[in-house]
């Protein structure tokens, strides 16, 4: 029984394993090692001789700037109250979010899918199946730990989430199935599983250490779903309807081929075209026997026979400058395949560099980022609507959950901020935009904190 047919069981007939393959097929692109394509056979006349293709490995590249421009350091999420920010502050910190974050975003974009599920751990179960205290753990899922059960709109609303755990030198898969009861409210069922080499067996929690104290079934008292799905904003042509997303190069897969096509016949032809020496026998030594070559050297071939008398050198030219052209067309295309548009890579002196030029409103990469930041963006509000619940459920720390929150993207490289910042102050001096509408933009706050923000007329008189 493999964990599809598991959960079917459970009474989840949705589930469909099909899908999955085509992120084994995503992930072997990451990894830059895909069996079918980087080891392959030619025949040099005699026999076939096994070869590897040598790789820019771009796929990874692709997604590590996608990460980095969409969920980088840079970014800032702001809770307009001071108990609720220092709430969520810390919860973030204390789970390594900046980090693993700026990760999982590199690992949505080359599966397709993501999720983020804050969990109680160190809790105490309490009657009616609740928990009380403990603290809250964010657990990050890539798409193969992530398994849609129910969906609404492209909106995933119940989702079994796994991992796999070894104990005692015995493997197990952990899932945790978010699924709605009658009453409209989740329950999370915790089922742990004996892995071997893919067929599952369930076992009691209670039996395996580490996992006596997690309850088989939470009932959160919430309508709201405990988890948030991330995904760029992509549509699923793989799979039309499926509420799972697409790796960012799912349709550049030729143009990912052509790149390392180019590349390896560029690394070949400095190793066909390598300087070769071609020697009679007789040029090996001198008269009294000496050697006059190095045996180790390798630019230098004994010919045998009659095909060659004396020393004849071959230099073969290279043909870098076709070479240079052709991987720069291979990746102006997977470029624009990607959705940073075209020249956004520049293969130089051998390796392949990112363009850091300042993008303009009307280019395609600011259209494509600003795309991908409105699911982003709501990923990243509901997950901190979730810690407030959490807090107030498990610690009543009393915060208040419909706070105003906002999220800033890092937008140095697309536009000019210095110039824009630089027109609002002409247009505040112009009357056209007022200080509190300055303020509200430029500090990341909401229109009526900015507007309490300000002097007030006497702190002006008062400080002249």
């Amino acid at each position: 029984m493999n964990i599809f047919e598991a959960l079917r069981k459970r009474g989840f007939p949705s589930v469909d394993a099909e899908p999955y393959g085509l992120i084994d097929v995503w992930r072997s692109w990451y990894k830059g090692d895909v069996e079918d394509f980087h080891r392959y056979t030619i025949f040099n006349g005699q026999q076939r001789i096994q070869t590897r293709r040598y790789t820019v490995g771009m796929a990874k590249k692709v997604c590590e700037d996608w990460a980095s421009l969409l969920l980088n350091e840079k970014v800032s999420i702001t809770l307009e109250g001071e108990q609720e920010q220092a709430f969520v502050d810390e919860i973030l910190e204390g789970n390594n979010f900046r980090v693993k974050a700026n990760e999982l975003e590199e690992l949505v974009a080359a599966l397709g899918t993501g999720a983020i599920v804050p969990r109680i751990v160190d809790a105490e179960l309490t009657a009616g199946d609740t928990v009380q205290g403990g603290r809250i753990k964010l657990d990050y899922c890539t798409a193969d730990k992530i398994i849609p059960l129910s969906w609404e709109n492209g909106r995933v609303l119940e989702c079994a989430f796994c991992s796999d755990r070894s104990v005692d030198k015995k493997k197990y898969t952990y899932v945790q199935i978010h699924h709605l009861a009658e009453d409209g409210t989740y329950n999370i069922d915790n089922v742990l599983y004996l892995n071997r080499a893919g067929a599952l067996r369930e076992v009691e929690l209670t039996t395996v250490v580490g996992f006596e104290a997690i309850p088989p079934t939470i009932r959160t008292g919430d309508s709201r779903p405990q988890f948030v799905i991330n995904r760029l904003n992509i549509a699923n042509n793989a799979e039309i309807g499926s509420p799972m997303g697409v790796s960012v190069y799912a349709n550049a897969i030729d143009q990912l081929k052509g790149v390392d096509i180019a590349y390896d016949s560029y690394v070949n032809e400095f190793i066909l075209g390598k300087k070769r020496i071609f020697l009679y026998p007789e040029f090996l030594t001198t008269m009294d026997g000496q050697s006059v070559f190095d045996p180790a050297e390798t630019a230098y071939y004994i010919m045998q026979g009659e095909d060659l008398k004396g020393i004849k050198e071959v230099d073969m030219s290279l043909r870098t400058d076709e070479h240079n052209a052709g991987m720069q067309d291979m990746l102006n295309m997977l470029s624009a395949k990607c959705g940073f548009g075209e020249n956004h890579y520049r293969f130089d002196r051998g390796s392949v560099q990112t363009a850091t030029q300042i993008i303009c409103e009307n280019s395609t990469l600011f259209r494509t980022i600003q795309k991908h930041e409105i699911l982003l963006e709501g990923m990243l509000i509901e997950l901190c609507r979730i810690l407030l619940r959490l807090g107030n459920a498990y610690q009543g720390r009393g915060l208040d959950e419909d706070v105003e929150i906002s999220v800033d993207f890092d937008d140095s490289i697309i536009e000019d901020q210095a110039t824009d910042r630089a027109q609002d102050r002409l247009d505040v001096a112009m009357g056209v935009m007022s200080l509190a509408e300055y303020r509200a933009k430029w500090y990341n706050e909401a229109p009526e904190t900015a507007a309490a923000a300000l002097p007030t007329a006497v702190e002006l008189v008062s400080a002249e």
